[in-house]
């Protein structure tokens, strides 16, 4: 075998790279920190060394510690993956230095398109449109004003060195412009090492459209078509696709020329992707360009037939491509949907942390491919991105791609943390998603009040309610035989039948459930279902059986001792209470819990790292005043005051880890 090479890198990338190195024959070396000590990508590599604490900028950061790993394994070549140094030109010098091949573009080209106000310089010196903007870097808060009042409102902020969506915010007036210059320069230290801004001109409802581009080091660079990256929150990308429905072919090959051409002006070699903004007349404006290799780089493979991180490596041990332009193909269509450890239904997704106590992947579905670094065991820490897994569904067209990321979304368990497929499962089915009507604004347009789960309509609550009531007499037989025998004598007729209640979404229904040989028949309102006792397993998380001829995936977790189910279906979890009629009969004598008024108490909506508190006991507050900043997966949040009021407690100081749901700051 080969000399090994070095993944600078962790999670779900560097088993990505870790994969295509062995089916090459070259031994690979991970690099792990304290949180990462029982992780996959340790467990894929050959080998791994150890580089330091949890934090990035005291592992995965530290260009010390991962050339130390370097020289200790003799690795002859890094492989940086995205994110933490895969854009960092003095780490590749420092390389270049000690004759270590990095597995990507030269230190020129990183520093060129690294910097957002260079790479625009370069980009208009290449020909490409760009975007209007301020040409210099913002002092502070008040000459970011000051130059986003002189563009026009709206105005986007973001880092200068940046890149995946941390670091940015969009202004529409002074107040926001002043935050926003703030929180992301804040963002900016904290994740790249540079807190250098820069503002240009928003462009409203665009279509945020890259091209994916491969160069040698003999001048030869090709383009692999695009991906449509619209969906995004926060500036990150959530649902991807390749190629876009919106693109004609006219429009596909200008985008395609101004890439390369952007190339060959840098001398670029290895994988780069060039990002667009797109507008509903076709016009298309430069926004970066990504000197790595994309998260959503699995897309274009599915479509083209290209090892992206094959090439890389090729490339970087100096071999020309072995393709032209006129070999590149698109053939069906591939759709990636970033499975994540957030909560959908705060804010699109606030990070969850926690452990994988029940990981199982949709593989046995034809066409799925699931990039991820975690397996059952894992744990989601606030130290890192929370992604769980990147699910990428193919197709031999665009409808096939999204039935088949459906059905891949029903069948993916993941138990342990609050994670978003809810979300992506309503986005894929929901009318201008599968018409191809989207924006970067697409999910404040298609969910202004926020997510808040698939609506069932009755068709589908009846299914559910039927679901519901198979699993409780499922559960009452269990509980009433011992080793296949009665535990009790008593008398059988009287388990055959049962009479319960039912309460979603603060409705009652009444529903009887009866036993006709190896089946439950269910009757709710005038409607009987019939359900085989054969596809109701208790031990199993998901639920598979016909109700009326239709097939139903669901996934259920056994009640609690109140009668309280948590069923998934089209992949919203459902909260219902089963109790006996007996039972909802006397549920009125039951005393209410009194309601707590939240207004006066902020608690923290995801875990993570107290970055600063802007008051103290005694302050008058105002509603909307910010009251302290958490940073959750290098992300800047800004917790303010829900009403107004004195500070009557502050239970946390700068440096404190929170956990989701605890209490920061008290009103009075």
């Amino acid at each position: 075998m080969s000399p090994p090479q070095t993944e600078a890198n962790r999670g779900e990338i560097a088993c990505r790279i870790i994969s295509t190195a062995k089916k090459m024959g070259i031994k690979t070396v991970a690099v792990y920190s304290v949180a990462d000590a029982q992780s996959r990508h340790v467990k894929l590599a050959d080998e791994a060394v150890f580089i330091g604490p949890s934090a990035a900028a005291q592992s995965y950061l530290d260009t010390d510690k991962i050339l130390d790993a370097i020289r200790s394994t003799g690795a002859e070549a890094v492989h940086p993956g995205y994110g933490f140094l895969s854009e960092n030109a003095a780490f590749v010098s420092k390389l270049e230095e000690e004759n270590i091949v990095f597995i990507g573009p030269s230190a020129k080209a990183i520093t060129g398109m690294g910097d957002k106000l260079e790479s625009k310089r370069l980009a208009l010196a290449a020909g490409v449109n760009t975007i209007p903007g301020f040409d210099g870097v913002v002092k502070d808060g008040e000459h970011c004003v000051e130059i986003s009042r002189e563009i026009g409102y709206p105005v986007m902020i973001k880092a200068s060195a940046g890149g995946g969506g941390k670091g940015m915010r969009i202004a529409r007036n002074d107040n926001d412009a002043r935050e926003g210059f703030k929180l992301s320069t804040e963002e900016a230290a904290a994740s790249f090492g540079d807190a250098r801004m820069l503002v240009e001109k928003f462009i409203d409802s665009p279509r945020h459209i890259e091209i994916q581009v491969l160069g040698d080091k003999h001048g030869h660079a090709v383009h692999l078509n695009e991906r449509e990256c619209s969906i995004q929150r926060r500036n990150q990308k959530v649902v991807e696709e390749a190629p876009s429905l919106f693109l004609d072919e006219v429009t596909r090959k200008a985008m395609g020329a101004q890439a390369i051409d952007l190339c060959q002006k840098l001398g670029y070699f290895s994988a780069g992707t060039v990002e667009f903004l797109v507008d509903n007349n076709h016009n298309f404006y430069f926004l970066e360009m990504n000197t790595r290799l994309q998260v959503e780089h699995p897309i274009t493979e599915c479509i083209t037939g290209v090892d992206l991180v094959q090439q890389m490596i090729r490339i970087a041990k100096g071999h020309p491509l072995k393709f032209s332009q006129k070999d590149v193909k698109i053939n069906g269509w591939a759709i990636e949907s970033r499975v994540y450890a957030e909560d959908p239904y705060k804010n699109f997704g606030l990070p969850s942390i926690g452990r994988l106590y029940k990981y199982l992947e949709p593989g046995r579905i034809t066409g799925v491919r699931c990039d991820s670094g975690v397996e059952e065991g894992s744990e989601i820490t606030f130290h890192y991105d929370p992604m769980i897994c990147k699910l990428v569904c193919y197709g031999r067209n665009r409808e096939e791609a999204i039935n088949r990321s459906v059905e891949a979304l029903d069948y993916f368990v993941i138990r342990g943390v609050t994670h978003n497929i809810p979300l992506l499962r309503d986005i894929l089915t929901e009318k201008h998603f599968t018409n191809g009507d989207v924006s970067t604004n697409y999910l404040s347009q298609v969910y202004p009040e926020g997510f808040h789960g698939h609506q069932l309509n009755e068709d589908e609550k009846s299914k559910l309610l039927a679901i519901a009531s198979a699993l409780y007499a499922t559960n009452e037989l269990r509980n009433r035989s011992f080793l296949n025998g009665p535990r009790l004598q008593i008398h059988e007729k009287m388990w055959h039948k049962w009479d319960i209640v039912i309460s979603l979404n603060g409705r009652d229904y009444p529903i009887h459930i009866g036993q006709v040989n190896d089946s439950f028949e269910i009757k709710l309102n005038k409607e009987v279902f019939k359900i085989y006792k054969k596809d109701i397993n208790l031990a199993r998380p998901l639920i598979e059986t016909k109700i009326n001829n239709e097939q139903i995936v669901m996934q259920s977790v056994l009640r609690n001792p109140n009668g309280e189910y948590k069923i998934t279906y089209q992949g919203t979890t459902y909260h219902l209470n089963v109790i006996s009629k007996q039972a909802a009969d006397l549920l009125h004598l039951m005393p209410q819990k009194p309601k707590i008024d939240v207004s006066k108490i902020i608690k923290t909506p995801m875990p993570g790292l107290v970055k600063s508190v802007s008051c103290k006991v005694g302050d008058i507050i105002a509603e909307g005043q910010e009251l302290c900043t958490i940073e959750a997966m290098k992300m800047q949040n800004a917790m303010v005051a829900l009403a107004s009021g004195t500070v009557k407690a502050v239970q946390i100081k700068e440096g404190d880890t929170v956990s989701d749901d605890d209490v920061l700051i008290e009103l009075e």
